[in-house]
């Protein structure tokens, strides 16, 4: 009994005045949501970042030079991301608060005597429970009376099967599943009836302490996020030198300060990559909807490609990699018995009721599944209670850990724990101890199965035994198989016994032959627990992916890189604390989702490289021209003009890209590497100067011919010619543009023939092209930058096929 009411009456309960006084020392029985900062602070501090900084300064000198258009479109991408983040925290809040709607509204508690209903919120330490069936426990509490009460504890402990109660005390140390004399708040009632006296409410319950590690588990940058970053400080550098030695070099050759200053803040504005998160954003949108398409949910954009750097999946057992449904699987019968008869009497001994399709299976998981079995081989239950009626009936207990049912026919049919059976069995006995150490070797739960001539549970027949259990998916297998050749390990988390968790673990392939569990196999696991092997993982270096269905798993999910809730079993506080939500709760959903989120990784890469090159050759044309002595090859219109019409739709119709087949393949990314290494920035580097090269030779070209006006058109059209005929060769770094397939990426063969169209009437317009300040370039001069714009893209795809011949 709690230490304040050693004086007070179990049969009677408190006293009102009693109750009030300790609702007044331990507060109302209700989880706390922990405060946290302001929505407007929330807001606030979205705008922070390096790349929101960036795009801010960027906006602020393109509105300078009176680009609206390109200001407007800026601010528009860093309301975004703003938004976006701000949503992302948000969401934290309301988990904490889907963690309180699933403790008891209501609860019946003994005051003075007499049984009254009174809020949840006003059970206090010391309060006599009432529990019925259907109800859901208002706080943790020590059972004193129970009549076959058994609850379903799956969300708190991860237990699948519902957990029978006893008054008798656990041992002071047993696991939270095995605490069989305690009932937890949130937990529901299956069956049976009891009294309990409650000992914690509040934050001090089960589900309080979970709470507290839900708002205490970390959220942190994505990997992708991080490598940003560090793309945008390369990015910060390169403009502050480029403006730097533009302005030296004009400054040098005795330019116009004017116009010094506009070109070089012009180019450090082409310099930055603005469509660079617009990018990203569409990546990971057009991931999250091929994920949709899989049945795993994005709730987090950023999540989608942090799915693709998984290193390590913990994942629970129950409904993810197991089918969620109790089955039975292995049969074993006494000598002189058959299969039928022992199923036939199994069935007989079940109070279970199978659904149909408009009404749902109603009973112990356990029965239902010797009742699937019974039907599988034609014994219905209706026409056992048809044929043999019952006559008398002793349920199961705890303690008797049997169950029996007498039938019209004189039997007497038992079934329960083989450790209560065997003992009462004489006859059918020789090797069912055995079998039944063999069965549960194999993770499987075993009951004994008997029949009896009388009324009393003695002098029984043993007719054999059942091996039942929740089977692995098949589909599991083939994607943890899946998951260990693409360098992704599995580690099972599960509240199950270690047995059952090592057999099902060896079925997956989680455990190969001689494998040792310790680190891939966690039975008996705490919400502590699921929070430190997380922690642990994250400590090693890996990107962890976290899945789970029950309040247990919350904080796990939420410590995790990403989180996993499942979205047909899974609690409203999973789905919450999650970022991605499985609609089908399939193991096999999550690898196809760390396939998809590989090709979200790889479509902004390429990107990025397409994008940075063309900046670079813009760069390296207009600092080779001021070195040399050449005049300015672009106006600053023109170069803003060739970053609009090359920067946005060509990379937005790379990132639609599919996954390459071959992504799988590859073990996963390291979380330390950029996302721009050392062979993409050799790539950006090279490709920029196959630009630059092209554009400078045809503007000298022209400018031999002392036609200045005509040299920037024709320097200005072959930029813009390279630049988007390269977005096709950009899909691939080793497969050529045909051999990717033309039709798999039509976006991108409909941007191309567009921006060249586009750029057509720019040059041949008069009133267009005089306002970008270019001369008449003629349909030769035409004809000359189409052919000299191929050149780049020709020399990547030819060196590819030359690449491939040699290794």
């Amino acid at each position: 009994m709690h230490e304040d009411a050693e004086t007070i009456a179990p049969a009677r309960g408190l006293t009102r005045a009693e109750a009030e006084a300790r609702l007044a020392r331990a507060g109302p029985n209700r989880l706390e949501g922990g405060g946290g900062p302001s929505l407007w602070r929330l807001l606030l501090g979205q705008f922070l970042s390096p790349m929101i900084g960036l795009l801010a300064a960027a906006c602020a000198v393109a509105a300078a030079l009176g680009e609206v258009a390109d200001a407007a479109a800026i601010a528009t991408i860093v309301a975004l991301n703003g938004l976006m983040g701000f949503f992302q925290e948000y969401r934290a809040e309301r988990a904490l608060a889907a963690l309180g709607s699933l403790t008891a509204p209501r609860a019946r508690v003994l005051r003075d005597g007499h049984l009254e209903v009174i809020p949840a919120a006003e059970v206090v330490p010391g309060d006599l429970l009432s529990l019925e069936a259907g109800d859901l426990v208002a706080a943790d509490a020590r059972v004193v009376e129970c009549h076959g009460l058994t609850t379903a504890e799956a969300a708190l402990t991860g237990e699948s099967a519902p957990v029978t109660k006893s008054s008798d005390p656990a041992a002071a140390d047993a696991p939270l599943a095995e605490r069989v004399d305690r009932v937890f708040m949130g937990t529901s009632v299956v069956d049976g009836a009891g009294a309990a006296e409650v000992v914690a409410t509040g934050m001090k319950t089960e589900f309080g302490k979970i709470a507290g590690l839900l708002a205490s588990a970390r959220d942190e940058a994505t990997p992708l996020q991080r490598r940003l970053v560090g793309v945008t400080r390369s990015l910060i550098a390169i403009c502050g030198g480029v403006v730097v030695v533009i302005a030296g070099v004009g400054l040098a050759r005795g330019l116009p300060g004017a116009e010094v200053l506009l070109t070089a803040v012009s180019l450090a504005v082409a310099a930055i990559p603005e469509g660079l998160p617009a990018v990203v954003t569409i990546a990971l949108s057009v991931g999250v909807q091929r994920m949709a398409a899989r049945k795993v949910l994005i709730r987090r954009l950023h999540a989608a490609e942090t799915l693709g750097c998984a290193t390590v999946i913990c994942t629970d057992k129950t409904g993810t990699l197991t089918t969620g449904v109790m089955t039975l699987r292995e049969l074993w019968t006494a000598e002189g018995a058959d299969e039928r008869r022992l199923v036939d009497a199994a069935a007989a001994c079940c109070d279970a009721e199978l659904g149909e399709e408009d009404h749902p299976s109603v009973g112990d998981p356990t029965e239902l599944a010797i009742l699937r079995g019974a039907a599988e081989r034609g014994i219905l239950r209706a026409t056992i209670e048809g044929e043999r009626p019952r006559r008398d009936e002793r349920p199961f207990d705890a303690e008797r850990k049997r169950m029996s049912i007498l039938r019209a026919d004189g039997v007497l049919y038992v079934k329960g724990a083989i450790e209560s059976l065997l003992p009462r069995c004489v006859a059918g006995t020789a090797g069912a101890e055995a079998a039944g150490d063999a069965l549960s070797e194999r993770g499987l739960r075993v009951l004994a199965v008997a029949i009896g001539g009388g009324e009393e549970e003695d002098a029984l027949t043993l007719l054999g035994l059942l091996g039942i259990a929740d089977p692995p998916r098949e589909e599991a297998t083939r994607a943890v198989a899946s998951a260990r050749s693409a360098g992704v390990r599995t580690v099972m988390i599960t509240g199950d016994h270690p047995r059952t968790a090592r057999a099902i673990a060896r079925e997956l392939g989680i455990l190969g032959e001689g494998d040792e569990p310790a680190g891939l196999v966690h039975a008996r696991a705490t919400p502590e627990d699921k929070l430190a092997i997380v922690r642990a993982w994250k400590e090693r270096g890996a990107i962890v992916a976290m899945t789970g269905d029950g309040v247990n798993d919350a904080p796990a999910l939420r410590e995790a890189h990403v989180g996993v809730a499942m979205g047909k079993t899974g609690t409203e506080v999973t789905r919450e604390a999650a970022d991605v939500i499985l609609t089908e709760d399939n193991f096999a959903d999550i690898v196809a989702g760390v396939r998809e989120g590989r090709g979200i990784f790889d479509n902004i890469r390429k990107s990025l490289v397409y994008l940075l090159s063309g900046n670079t050759g813009e760069l390296v044309v207009m600092l080779v021209a001021g070195v040399v002595g050449l005049p300015l090859p672009l106006l600053p219109i023109q170069i803003l003009w060739v970053n609009l019409v090359t920067d946005g739709l060509p990379a937005l119709a790379l990132v639609m890209d599919p996954a390459d087949p071959a992504v799988m393949d590859a073990p996963p990314r390291s979380p330390d590497e950029p996302i721009l290494g050392r062979v993409e920035w050799r790539r950006v580097a090279l490709q920029g100067l196959l630009d630059a090269s092209v554009v400078l030779g045809a503007f000298a070209w022209m400018v031999a011919a002392d036609d200045l006006p005509r040299a920037r058109a024709l320097a200005f059209a072959v930029l813009v010619f390279c630049q988007v005929f390269r977005a096709a060769s950009a899909r691939s770094t080793t497969k050529t543009f045909w051999e990717v397939g033309v039709a798999t990426n039509l976006r991108l063969v409909a941007v191309v023939v567009v921006t060249v169209a586009v750029q057509l009437v720019v040059l041949h317009v008069p009133a267009i092209a005089g306002f970008f300040g270019l001369g008449a370039l003629g349909i030769e001069g035409t004809a000359l930058a189409l052919g000299l714009g191929i050149v780049p893209v020709t020399v990547i795809e030819v060196s590819k096929r030359l690449a491939r011949l040699r290794h």
